[in-house]
């Protein structure tokens, strides 16, 4: 049996992978560090925001899978879904990730994850 790797480990791994290529990572909200559910903003040179989250997989493991509304047209909008999130749920992590294919990043970490 393996060890689960905590939320505050695989967020830190998702800020270091995006910026090492290049991307702009920020945690906007800290949840549990241990297993705090993670939400993940992702735009394109600011454009086309739109939202993930990890979810437990049928083989035990993770992945990633849409979230949230499906149309965004303004960043207020964004920043307004992921704070009434927050509200219910503290131990919530927000991670705004700002890189061409943040998607297919962020499922490489969960991934090894």
């Amino acid at each position: 049996m393996s060890a689960r790797l905590t939320s505050d480990f695989l967020a830190g791994a998702l800020v270091r992978r995006v910026q090492a290529e290049g991307g702009f990572a920020t945690v906007l909200a800290r949840g549990d560090s241990t297993s705090g559910a993670i939400l993940i903003l992702t735009l394109d040179r600011g454009q086309n925001p739109q939202f993930f989250e990890r979810m437990p997989s049928l083989d035990g493991g993770s992945m990633l899978a849409p979230s949230g509304p499906k149309t965004l047209n303004r960043e207020s909008e964004a920043t307004a879904y992921w704070q009434s999130r927050r509200e219910r749920d503290r131990d919530l992590w927000v991670i705004e990730l700002d890189i061409a294919g943040a998607e297919r990043l962020a499922a490489t970490v969960f991934d090894e994850g």
